[in-house]
């Protein structure tokens, strides 16, 4: 990849070697199955296939933010989904999610099991299913859904876009990370903006608009994201520091970060999650090591 002018796009483009990069080995360009894997099967009525990234993070912290407020029926099975080996180009996986991406979900509590894709798809499916996080109110709803679609919309030039150019490219290039650091930070005075009027996105009330950008926006300010912090000086957008610290705070959010977490700390590592025992063990291996 060149930074220069020497490349010359053909009118065809054809596919004949990999893209480089952190992700060079499972990109590509065509969807579908590569091999034949099924899923694994639980005994909860919710079966997730996910991985600890800031996506994943969204769904685990909305059901252990659920278990909290006493839903037992939210208890759920949380399956280890490597994405950097190409578990998601597994057969099962794609009849779950066609489009190959975690998280995935499937609510088995029905006659008929429901598949359920898409992040933001699965925070609105459980906060509807369960009635919570999301306001009933006409005004408040739709001010929740604004800003959960405002970060299902924005978080694409985070991740692939910032975040692939400044921490995953084969070489650093001025041009790209130039226009997405741009487009970070605007989103990051877009939501410092937004919480200096109000405690939460969307109000005074923690919604899946909070859950899910958090999962993004909260960790990038806690310096989490790409070793980027100093980079963006994310300190000086001081309300969504205040917003990011308190949610951090939450401890359905601690253990959300948990689950299918195989990076970092190993004591912010659960592989696997399939009950709400599962933490204790995890608090008493790290005490133990």
């Amino acid at each position: 990849m060149s930074q220069g002018n020497d490349y010359t796009p053909p009118k065809v483009w054809t596919w004949e070697k990999a893209s480089g990069g952190t992700f060079a080995s499972i990109n590509r360009p065509v969807a579908g199955p590569t091999h034949e894997k099924e899923l694994p099967v639980g005994e909860h009525p919710f079966q997730l296939y996910s991985m600890g990234t800031p996506n994943g993070v969204k769904v685990t912290t909305m059901f252990e933010e659920l278990l909290a407020l006493g839903h037992r029926e939210a208890e759920y099975d949380a399956w280890l989904i490597r994405i950097g080996e190409g578990d998601q180009f597994g057969s099962g996986f794609v009849e779950v999610n066609p489009n190959s991406k975690i998280p995935a979900l499937v609510d088995r509590s029905g006659d008929e099991p429901v598949r359920v894709f898409e992040s933001g798809a699965i925070l609105l499916y459980l906060a509807e299913r369960f009635g919570e996080f999301l306001p009933s109110e006409h005004a408040a709803r739709t001010e929740t859904l604004n800003w959960l679609f405002w970060q299902m919309g924005s978080a694409p030039f985070l991740g692939g876009g910032f975040g692939h150019f400044y921490a995953y490219a084969p070489e650093p290039m001025e041009y790209p990370i130039d226009r997405y650091t741009m487009e970070v930070k605007r989103q990051l005075d877009v939501l410092n903006r937004r919480l200096a009027e109000t405690r939460y996105l969307a109000g005074d009330t923690y919604t899946i608009a909070d859950i899910a950008n958090w999962a993004w926006y909260g960790q990038l300010a806690l310096g989490r994201q790409y070793e980027a912090g100093e980079f963006l000086q994310v300190q000086e957008y001081e309300h969504v520091q205040r917003w990011a610290k308190e949610i951090d705070a939450r401890p359905a959010v601690q253990r959300g970060r948990m689950v299918n977490r195989t990076f970092g700390e190993p004591s912010m590592q659960l592989h696997e999650r399939h009950d709400a025992s599962d933490f204790e063990h995890k608090t008493q291996d790290v005490i133990s090591s």
